[in-house]
């Protein structure tokens, strides 16, 4: 009776540190995933910041491009 009940002691305790590491092992990664986010939230961030046409405009003229003075015209292929 006394060996029936050291195993079950030793299953629980085995259960209880599974229980335990897996618990650890989610919140590492609820962590990694908060920190990924932070950054896809940051790269999204500096996309729209790049798109923006003040900010071409801006590139454009230092490498020595200017604004178009007429708009562009669309072309048509006729076949």
């Amino acid at each position: 009776m006394l060996l029936f009940l050291s195993f079950l002691a030793i299953i629980m305790i085995a259960s209880s540190h599974n229980a335990e590491s897996k618990v650890h092992e989610i919140a590492r990664l609820n962590n990694e995933v908060r920190e990924l986010r932070t950054h896809f939230v940051d790269g999204k961030t500096e996309l729209m910041r790049l798109k923006m046409e003040s900010s071409i405009i801006k590139k454009m003229t230092q490498k020595g491009l200017k604004r178009p003075e007429r708009p562009p015209r669309k072309i048509i292929v006729k076949k």
